[in-house]
């Protein structure tokens, strides 16, 4: 098996791809038979894994080492083409769509490829290429403006990601300034996070407003592939969150207030410790993690058991904090080879763990599909992919003890509390993007006080005094990457969680009938719609208000009964 290492990368001759598209395209028309028609698709398909695999390289190799000169300039490089690609894509699409072969097409693949293709005629233009281009290279540079930060703090200097676990540190005076000291990394690039977003802001507007709608608001819909659901789908969503899921995520904050005895309500460093004794810590060096990780997979299923081992051999999870290293974590795919591979960021805390049953549960469905065809139906919509990564992370449960030692049992409170408590946050950031692109001419104070405002909605816990900078006054926002590069995207994790909490609930009852439903909506892989594969695998849509009422009242008196003695 292939070594990521071992993958050559090679940027292709941009006039000669578009050359191979073209004459696919025109190959399309002309078939005279299905089967020929088909043999195009197909070469069609080769040609797309292929682009795919050179760009993600650059991508994955850049974004290990943001200062790699050489990956720099490919990013710049496909940041450009990548636009300019999408108008011979929407050539062939326009042809498929028209083809004479569509109804064998469909019957042969599904109709869901022609469904997505309609909604990606909406949402690209010619037109719209310069933009396109711009917002690659200002996402780009938002990226590498956060994977550069030095923050001095106790006398040695850290990324973002690896001051991270100062901030959940038991000792109140350190945890306190360690937030105080990131916050003020942001409020001195506070200029240029404006300047960004200002920018990004205006352009996705131009975009919207050039393919004729209103604003950006359905530009992104489309250009995120919703394809069962609306904008009102989602604005009913928010109102459940804000109607069920905030009081029993203030109930969960009032009882941490008193744990670790501050008052309510509490500022942003409060509630980043869920004990008073510290957060759960996984235990081992991040070897100990992985091999924890390959365990837990050897032991769900034959099917796991193959595919992590696949990862590791292959050089796969690439998840050590290091200079130059963008922050955050990912799941991305390496199409020629039908390879999953994981970004993260290990810093000892929680999170890495997550990362090992998270992000290796969008890359386990992602391996699962690998054979698809066409390739677009490996993943499904973003809300339907995070219901893999989601659902993964209460999977690994039985195996607590061997992630955490002693802390599985804060782990379990911690790990299911804060599933509740990020659907309000997820869905503000939601609202948030909703409200900016309905006025882009917000000035950047005026942003700043509209997060402040939803905060008082969504997370009526936190204290908004002004004691951290940057946090306290409503700026908190810019640290959150989805808003500067893939806006609508975050109601899709609030989306999926809400399901994923249908799987703890299963799992708490029978773990078998639970994975036979989670591997029926995963091996559907992306062949059908978010709502269709909820259907077909026995689960409940989270447009239905029930589902969100009843999930919450499942949890909430779990953790009402969760046995914490000894644990301070």
């Amino acid at each position: 098996m292939i070594k990521f290492s071992d993958i050559s990368y090679e940027r292709p001759d941009l006039g000669g791809v578009k050359g191979q598209y073209a004459q696919l395209t025109e190959r399309l028309k002309a078939a005279g038979s299905y089967q020929e028609a088909r043999a195009v698709f197909l070469e069609k398909e080769e040609l797309d894994k292929k682009i795919s695999t050179q760009s993600t390289l650059s991508s994955i190799r850049h974004s290990i080492d943001t200062r790699d000169q050489f990956y720099d300039s490919e990013v710049k490089f496909w940041n450009a083409a990548l636009p300019e690609l999408q108008e011979y894509e929407q050539e062939w699409t326009k042809a498929m769509l028209g083809s004479s072969y569509r109804e064998q097409f469909a019957a042969e693949y599904g109709d869901l490829m022609f469904i997505n293709a309609e909604i990606a005629l909406k949402a690209f233009s010619p037109e719209i290429i310069p933009e396109l281009q711009q917002e690659n290279d200002l996402t780009q540079e938002y990226e590498k403006l956060l994977a550069s930060a030095q923050i001095p703090f106790e006398g040695k200097t850290y990324t973002l990601s690896q001051l991270t676990p100062f901030k959940t540190d038991p000792d109140d005076g350190r945890r306190l300034a360690a937030w105080k000291a990131e916050g003020q990394w942001y409020k001195d690039n506070q200029p240029e996070l404006d300047r960004i977003y200002d920018q990004l802001t205006h352009l996705r507007d131009r975009m919207g407003k050039k393919l004729g709608y209103e604003n950006y608001i359905t530009l992104g819909y489309y250009r995120m592939g919703r394809n069962c659901y609306t904008k009102e789908d989602v604005e009913r969503f928010r109102a459940a969150v804000v109607k069920y899921l905030v009081p029993v995520a203030d109930s969960i904050y009032r009882r941490q207030a008193q744990r670790i005895g501050v008052s309510y309500p509490l500022s942003f460093a409060d509630a980043a410790l869920d004990f008073r004794s510290g957060n759960p810590r996984p235990q081992g060096t991040a070897e100990d993690i992985l091999a924890q990780g390959k365990k837990f997979y050897d032991e769900l299923s034959s099917e796991t058991s193959v595919f992590y081992q696949t990862m590791l051999e292959g050089e796969l999870l690439d998840v050590l904090s290091t200079e130059g290293k963008q922050g955050g974590g990912y799941c991305t795919s390496l199409m020629d080879y039908g390879l999953p591979f994981i970004f993260a960021n290990f810093n000892g805390t929680q999170g890495d763990v997550e990362v090992v049953t998270h992000e290796a549960g969008h890359a386990f469905a992602a391996w699962l599909n690998r054979d698809r065809i066409p390739a677009s139906y490996i993943w499904p919509g973003m809300e339907a992919c995070e219901v893999h990564s989601m659902s993964m992370e209460f999977m690994a449960w039985p195996w607590a003890e061997g992630f955490f030692g002693s802390d599985a049992r804060k782990f379990r409170y911690s790990h299911l509390a804060g599933a509740l408590t990020f659907i309000p946050y997820g869905t503000m950031v939601d609202h948030f993007q909703h409200e900016i692109y309905e006025k882009p001419e917000m000035t950047p104070a005026q942003r700043h006080a509209l997060w402040k405002e939803l905060l008082g909605v969504y997370m009526p816990w936190m204290k908004l005094d002004g004691n951290i900078p940057f946090y306290g006054e409503g700026e908190g926002w810019q640290r959150q990457h989805h808003i500067y590069s893939s806006p609508f995207y975050y109601i899709d994790y609030c989306l999926a969680q809400t399901v994923a909490l249908q799987f703890w609930a299963l799992l708490e009852q029978d773990r078998t009938v639970a994975w036979e439903k989670y591997m029926a909506y995963t091996c559907q892989g992306g062949s059908r719609t978010f709502t269709q594969l909820l259907k077909n695998a026995g689960l409940d849509t989270p447009f239905d208000e029930q589902c969100l009422r009843s999930v919450c009242q499942r949890a909430s008196q779990w953790l009402d009964g969760y046995d914490l003695s000894g644990i301070c």
